[in-house]
């Protein structure tokens, strides 16, 4: 149809989409449209901000690589990755265990016997000692799940990012004993800046807000005939617990870190202080999928600096 005014333009595009077969791609095809249309007359856009925003949206899919992903990053400090999660995993209220997958889940990780360590090159940072539980939702047991765990570097890397550390460390796959339970070593994490070297940095400058996600261990769970589980459990004692730029704390995953100064550790290696952390995850029935990992590989060459933004930060529009 020939075009006489912007809401000709709305209906037009609407009419073909209702063109899709498949009624669920109609229907998410048919609100972005709305949403998109509607986004553009409310802001009443300019064709520079529209030039503007199509940059940053080519520029976050020309970062990503095998091993950053700036769309999934970018995702996450918009709080649309949070959302999906709270909507499709509990009663959306915060009392679910699952949680980001983040940009860091690699595929393949080694396969770590119960109570064995993840670090797997000299790495900073005290001793933890971790034993975690998955049960289901009458408090049973989940036998046999496997489990992926990760995590950065007390210096704030994670291994994919870090030629420094060898190849998966902070990283093993583990499985659930009859008491649905894994343990295992590793060393404390730390609280880390998210990169800022492209569309993300422009939209948190501008936004004055700081780049800081509070330490957190990663934990996938799997097993057939449940639906897959991503969570991030939080070091109770980080500063940006309140704060995390990728919205992700909630309550049911904050996790607390015992310390012990004088008890003998679980390792005979350790002498000095080290840490406890027990945490129990809750997986529901459903469909046991994996999703393409965000990252496929490590990064080669120096190291990247960590570039930590301030609160107060301020900056022109993207």
């Amino acid at each position: 149809m020939a075009v006489r005014s912007a809401d000709d333009l709305t209906r037009a595009v609407l009419a073909e989409v209702q063109r899709t077969s498949d009624a669920r791609l109609r229907r998410i095809l048919a609100s972005a449209v709305e949403h998109l249309h509607g986004f553009v007359r409310d802001t009443e856009l300019t064709e520079a901000e529209f030039r503007q925003l199509c940059g940053l949206v080519a520029q976050a899919g020309q970062l990503t690589t095998a091993s950053h992903n700036e769309v999934v990053l970018a995702a996450g400090s918009l709080g649309v990755s949070a959302l999906v999660c709270l909507l499709n995993n509990g009663q959306g209220d915060g009392a679910t265990t699952a949680n980001l997958m983040g940009p860091f889940w690699r595929e393949g990780s080694p396969a770590t016997p119960d109570g064995g360590s993840i670090v797997r090159s000299p790495t900073p940072g005290l001793p933890v000692f971790v034993t975690a539980w998955f049960r289901d939702p009458d408090g049973q047991p989940v036998a046999g799940a496997r489990v992926d765990v990760w995590q950065a570097s007390g210096e704030g890397y994670y291994e994919n990012q870090d030629p420094q550390q060898a190849d998966m460390n902070l990283r093993g796959t583990f499985t659930t004993d009859a008491q649905g339970r894994i343990r295992l070593r590793t060393v404390k994490p730390s609280g880390y800046p998210v990169p800022v070297g492209g569309p993300v940095g422009r939209l948190l400058r501008a936004q004055g807000r700081h780049n800081l996600r509070p330490a957190h261990i990663h934990f996938l769970a799997h097993k057939p005939g449940y639906k897959t589980q991503f969570s991030q459990l939080y070091s109770g004692d980080d500063p940006h617990l309140d704060s995390d730029v990728q919205f992700g704390v909630t309550e049911a995953l904050v996790g607390h870190y015992v310390l012990h100064e004088n008890d003998p550790a679980p390792a005979p290696d350790v002498q000095g202080p080290w840490y406890a952390l027990e945490h129990s995850f809750v997986l529901v029935p459903g469909e046991a999928t994996l999703p393409p990992p965000p990252i496929t590989a490590k990064t080669q060459g120096e190291r990247p600096a960590l570039v930590v933004l301030p609160p107060s930060t301020r900056g022109p529009t993207p």
